[in-house]
């Protein structure tokens, strides 16, 4: 997912409601064998699954699985980075609320009390249950 082609079709399929092999290269201007790959990859990971909405001719579909539209966040989260510090001309895609217009946002909350801690209050440890196995190892 870190490659550029793979999130603009995660995008595309997420905020666009893209699922045919022709929008996504029209929409994108992507080669189709890139295209192809990147498909076939989110199927076989389980992002994606191929549906047949024709017969003749044969076409398919992509349609997202839960664990795609899993990722609506991460999209937003990067999309919000390359804004920050790698769109000199400004965001080339907003993110809005449907009902109200209002611009999409993502913070880090604590799960307990609420705060949005900064980078500096938060730590990153190994879950208990990585613990516990990696104690039964020694």
């Amino acid at each position: 997912m870190g490659e550029r082609w793979s999130l603009l079709i995660i995008r595309d399929a997420l905020f666009a409601g893209r699922t045919r092999f022709g929008d996504f290269q029209s929409s994108l201007g992507i080669a189709t064998n890139i295209l192809t790959t990147r498909l076939d990859t989110f199927v076989a990971s389980g992002l994606m699954e191929r549906r047949k909405y024709s017969d003749q001719p044969e076409h398919h579909e992509y349609v997202l699985t839960d664990k795609g539209r899993d990722f609506e966040s991460t999209v937003v989260a990067l999309t919000a980075w390359g804004d920050r510090w790698a769109a000199p001309d400004g965001p080339p895609v907003v993110y809005e609320h449907a009902d109200c217009g209002g611009d999409v946002e993502l913070h880090v909350r604590c799960a307990v009390c609420g705060d949005l801690p900064s980078s500096g209050q938060v730590d990153a440890r190994r879950a208990a249950k990585a613990k516990k196995r990696g104690r039964a190892k020694n």
